[in-house]
């Protein structure tokens, strides 16, 4: 098949369809991916080991004060839907129309679309052109379900959740769906029906890019809602290599705690001076050794010391096995990168999104309650150490589920599944499904 890909977002949104992509085309598609960066410069030298075509597209490029702004939006709003709709106004709206535009060309040149699951302008496009279209998922924290409540609490039953999932939906639609809409409109479409079950889980195929040992397949999920796992590649150039200084750090002292804020770090350096002192505050509360993740921390004048290790990037891969915990947003791709390490997390979380993932490693025992970015506290956080360092069932409960993790291939499942669901295969029909 010619299958046109698209995504948006930060490292965590487009590291999974850089995967997905590779192992689409090392199956014999014809692979497009475009990739909306909000960041210029970042993925241009990011190639496909298996010849997919990558476009990297910058309609709109943040400055350290835009950035900051939208994290501000991010983690200062309780109110989860308010919180998207200011992410979504001040992050994906104004790279719409060029979104819209490159979905439109990809239809024309593929006989399958892939979207990340807020790709409503894909999603639009391909059912316009009568073509399939498959959303990915990177949370299940979208997915309804009568067995799982959107809240997180689990006090209702099954009418309650049902309940709650339709006054979710309602309000999801209220939030956001004007959106497709507005596009819809352009092309003489009606208005969608309901933006979760028309897009981000699409009746044709969705794929959970979730491992089993994280997420269950409900009971009552239909066929095309399919769990294939993390979505996960070798290195990205952008993550650097292991600093050099790294072997003589561990082998120093006691092992550390990766802290990363990942794409959340703030990218001014007064959001970043705040938040490197929060972390270093938090490792010497907590008495542990850490290794701090920040691109400008010299600039923000911090040292490096025998304690504690300043990293402007690194392999999460190659590095988490060898730390004691990792202390992260709760990312999707940080999130399973850590449990695929066999280690327990302590999440500060700044969206509703990262709350959830936290409440998931929670439930599976590695990790404690999650933190809130706008009220985190070095106290608060060595305290979540603390408890990590002094479970030691925590950390073997860590190491089995990410042993486990290990033996999927999320990229080999999630192709087997597109392929499956198109009656096509390597060396098959190439023509539309």
């Amino acid at each position: 098949m010619r299958i046109g890909m698209l995504t948006w977002g930060s490292h965590g949104d487009i590291r999974p369809f850089l995967a997905l992509a590779d192992g689409l085309q090392a199956a014999g598609h014809q692979v497009h991916l475009v990739v909306f960066s909000l960041e210029a410069g970042t993925y241009d030298q990011v190639q496909s080991a298996a010849g997919a075509r990558i476009t990297v597209l910058t309609p709109l490029t943040f400055s350290a004060e835009q950035a900051r702004a939208v994290g501000q939006a991010a983690y200062t709003i309780r109110d989860p839907m308010k919180q998207m709709a200011a992410i979504l106004r001040l992050a994906f709206a104004p790279a719409e129309d060029a979104m819209f535009e490159a979905a439109q060309r990809l239809c024309a040149e593929s006989d399958l679309l892939v979207g990340h699951y807020f790709m409503h302008p894909l999603q639009v496009a391909a059912e316009h052109a009568g073509l399939p279209y498959v959303s990915v998922l990177l949370s299940h924290a979208g997915v309804p379900s009568d067995y799982v409540n959107p809240t997180g609490l689990s006090m209702f039953g099954k009418p309650g959740n049902r309940l709650l999932w339709w006054l979710t939906r309602k309000l999801l639609n209220r939030t956001a769906k004007h959106y497709p809409d507005r596009l819809r409109r352009q092309l003489g479409m009606p208005p969608m029906r309901d933006l979760v079950s028309e897009v981000w889980v699409s009746p044709y195929l969705a794929l959970v890019a979730v491992s089993p040992q994280i997420c269950a397949r409900q009971p009552d999920w239909p066929e095309t809602i399919q769990v294939c796992g993390f979505l996960d590649r070798p290195n990205c150039e952008l993550e650097g290599v292991l600093p050099p200084a790294l072997s003589d750090f561990l082998a120093a002292g006691e092992v550390p705690v990766y802290m990363t804020f990942g794409s959340w770090m703030p990218k001014d350096l007064e959001g970043q001076t705040a938040t490197l002192r929060l972390l270093a505050d938090t490792a010497r509360e907590a008495g542990c050794r850490a290794i701090i993740q920040c691109t400008d921390w010299e600039a923000c004048g911090f040292r490096s010391d025998e304690r504690i290790l300043f990293v402007p990037a690194a392999p999460h891969h190659q590095i988490f096995p060898q730390c004691l915990a990792v202390l992260h947003h709760g990312g999707a791709g940080t999130t399973q990168s850590a449990t695929q390490a066999g280690k327990p997390s302590i999440v500060v979380a700044n969206l509703s999104e990262q709350e959830h993932w936290g409440r998931e490693l929670q439930g599976l025992g590695i990790a404690g309650k999650p933190a809130k970015r706008r009220s985190a506290t070095a106290a608060s956080l060595a305290a979540l150490i603390r408890q990590v360092r002094d479970t030691p069932a925590m950390g073997e409960r860590a190491r089995r589920i990410g042993e486990a993790m290990r033996q999927e291939n999320g990229v080999a499942q999630a192709v087997r599944q597109i392929e499956v669901r198109s009656g096509t295969g390597a060396g098959g029909n190439s023509g539309r499904p």
